[in-house]
């Protein structure tokens, strides 16, 4: 398990956000972004808030990396403030990750009634088998 280190912890009054900077040690090159914001959101309690991951930085020949996290109360106000690429990015990796549960899920239900299908059509292809064995001896 990696250990979360803070490394600055703003609260911009200005902007209405908290802008954290962490390190995450042990995760260089397997950290990714929306895993980042959880794992922030865990450690700060931020259950309720609107955590926008801006900036995963890995450390050449460490296995450490430097994220910017802003804290948001508001969702409204943190799409005015920031740019919309970042949310439509957010959006299409939130996309991929319910196709591929959904995927996952599906995959799983055919597999438990195969078998019951399988013995179905055996069921239906042993008379029709009986009955061509029964012409040949004829």
């Amino acid at each position: 398990m990696s250990i979360i280190e803070t490394i600055t912890d703003v609260n911009n009054s200005f902007l209405s956000r908290r802008e954290l900077t962490c390190n995450f040690a042990g995760l260089g090159g397997k950290l990714k972004t929306l895993e980042a914001a959880d794992m922030v959101t865990k450690e700060f309690k931020l259950d309720g808030k609107f955590v926008i991951p801006m900036r995963l930085k890995t450390h050449v020949g460490k296995s450490l990396v430097t994220g910017t996290f802003y804290v948001y109360d508001d969702e409204g106000l943190a799409k005015k403030h920031v740019n919309p690429t970042i949310f439509s990015r957010l959006e299409k990796t939130k996309a991929k990750i319910a196709e591929a549960d959904a995927a996952a899920k599906e995959a799983e239900a055919p597999a438990e009634d195969a078998p019951a299908e399988a013995t179905e059509a055996k069921a239906e292809d042993a008379p029709a088998e009986e009955t061509k064995k029964e012409e040949k001896t004829e």
